[in-house]
């Protein structure tokens, strides 16, 4: 046992960043982790082994459609789910032992066990009470499912199940239509799964720029996936092979029945703070069990929180970014996170990110407003990878010409969106993104296309 300046507890993007950063800053650290490895939801179940699946089915897709095209001649592959689902493991463990080394370069202490705070800078692990100066919960989410919705992680799935299914399922039905849902639903389809998306609302992607959603629905319904929206499910009835979805349109009240061979609950997440002890040392939450924070301090003195179990988005690097800036608030620094500049990705194909504002965003507050729009059908490096779908777009201030916000769906959307990301962070104007040379040939000269299409007009369309 030993005393510490800082006890992390949980080692996902947040916590383990957290961790690494305070050790840096010359505090003695503990990372709490009941888990056989080290890197949360994200580098287990969540964020890197759905990137695996759809990496390796993208490779398919592309055998089936696109080789022959290039000259590629020959038989396309057959699927061997097993060696697919040992990719993705293999990939993960890399992931894993990665930040298990960086705990070790940085002298960052593992505790393994689950973390509990039992009083004022004490945290419990297992048999042994560990005390701290400071404590920062960074114990992430978990998936939420929906009344007379029973997960099974067999038939009924959450992200978790459909990450292991023993086999590819003929009919799958996704329940929700966010980022988890059509990442999945999307791995599924290009193995040849029938896949159905139910929505609640009337459009896909919620929070989503509304003309990038309508594109990004085209598109994934060329793919093969189908969508019911504006429906509410009822409830899933599920023996060990089969499941029935009801599920209720809004507009007429009419009852319908889907067949499924797995039904994917993708509905959201929420704060995972079971255990943790936070009732017992007065820690205050809202009525979604979510930490209430100020600069990432709770009400109670010496705790802290960040990531998924705190208000606003649920993203890894949000996490991350707040491991940080609460590091360096601890070592007596000035930890700062810029929440107005905070990416979001979908690793589709297209890819679709975006950054700041939407158009509808904008128009609610009533701010002058220009848009400039860029077809990748106009990108030369986009149409030579059969990626010319898609587009970007930037809003920027009327007056200023400040950039708001950047969407983009299209290739490598993930990547260039960081682009518009650095240029926010300093303040700058469509003009200045304009005006940077772009390397050609390069889908990164769309951005600067649609820049210019802010002002005088965009030269290849």
């Amino acid at each position: 046992m030993a005393d510490y300046d800082v006890i992390v507890i949980g080692s996902g993007p947040g916590g383990y960043v957290c961790a690494i950063r305070c050790a840096q800053l010359g505090l003695k650290t503990a990372c709490v982790e009941g888990r056989d490895t080290l890197g949360g939801t994200c580098l287990n179940i969540g964020c890197i082994p759905s990137k695996a699946l759809l990496h390796a089915t993208h490779s398919l897709h592309e055998a089936e459609h696109n080789f022959a095209s290039m000259g590629l001649k020959g038989k396309s592959p057959s699927v061997d789910w097993n060696q697919m689902k040992a990719y993705k493991d293999d990939v993960v463990a890399q992931n894993t032992k990665g930040i298990e080394f960086l705990f070790k370069k940085n002298k960052v202490d593992w505790l393994k066990g689950w973390g509990k705070i039992t009083g004022k800078g004490e945290v419990q692990v297992g048999d042994e009470t560990h005390k701290a100066k400071n404590i920062v919960v960074a114990t992430g989410s978990e998936p939420s499912s929906l009344p007379g919705v029973e997960i099974d992680e067999k038939v009924v799935v959450t992200s978790t199940g459909a990450l292991e299914l023993g086999k590819v399922p003929k009919k799958m039905v996704v329940i929700g239509a966010g980022v988890i849902g059509l990442e999945m639903g999307s791995v599924y389809a290009r193995l040849g799964t029938e896949v159905t998306v139910v929505e609640y609302l009337d459009h896909i992607t919620p929070g989503m720029d509304g003309e990038v959603s309508k594109q990004f629905q085209k598109l994934l319904k060329k793919q093969g996936l189908e969508f019911i929206l504006g429906a509410a499910v009822q409830k899933v009835d599920a023996t060990k092979t089969k499941a029935k979805v009801t599920y209720k349109l809004k507009k007429d009240d009419s009852e319908e029945v889907l067949d499924a061979d797995v039904v994917l609950v993708a509905t959201g997440r929420k704060a995972f703070t079971d255990g943790v002890g936070l009732e017992e040392v007065g820690v205050k939450t809202n009525d979604r069990g979510v930490i209430e924070t100020d600069h990432w301090k709770t009400n109670v003195d010496g705790i802290w929180a960040i990531g998924d179990v705190t208000p606003g988005l649920m993203l890894a690097h949000k996490a991350e970014d707040e491991g940080m800036a609460v590091a360096e608030s601890i070592a007596g620094h000035a930890g700062h996170v810029n929440y107005d500049v905070i990416p979001g990705v979908i690793y589709t194909v297209p890819e679709v990110a975006a950054v700041g504002k939407t158009e509808e965003a904008l128009k609610e507050e009533g701010r002058a407003y220009k848009v400039g729009k860029f077809s990748f059908m106009g990108n030369a490096r986009a149409k030579a990878v059969f990626q010319g779908d898609g587009f970007v777009k930037v809003l920027s201030d009327k007056e200023t010409d400040r950039i708001l916000g950047v969407h983009i769906i299209g290739p490598s959307a993930g990547d260039l969106i960081h682009e518009a990301c650095v240029a926010m962070e300093f303040g700058a104007a469509a003009e200045d993104l304009a005006r940077t040379c772009h390397a050609h040939p390069t889908f990164s000269e769309a951005v600067r296309e649609a820049a210019l299409a802010c002002g005088d007009g965009p030269i290849h369309m």
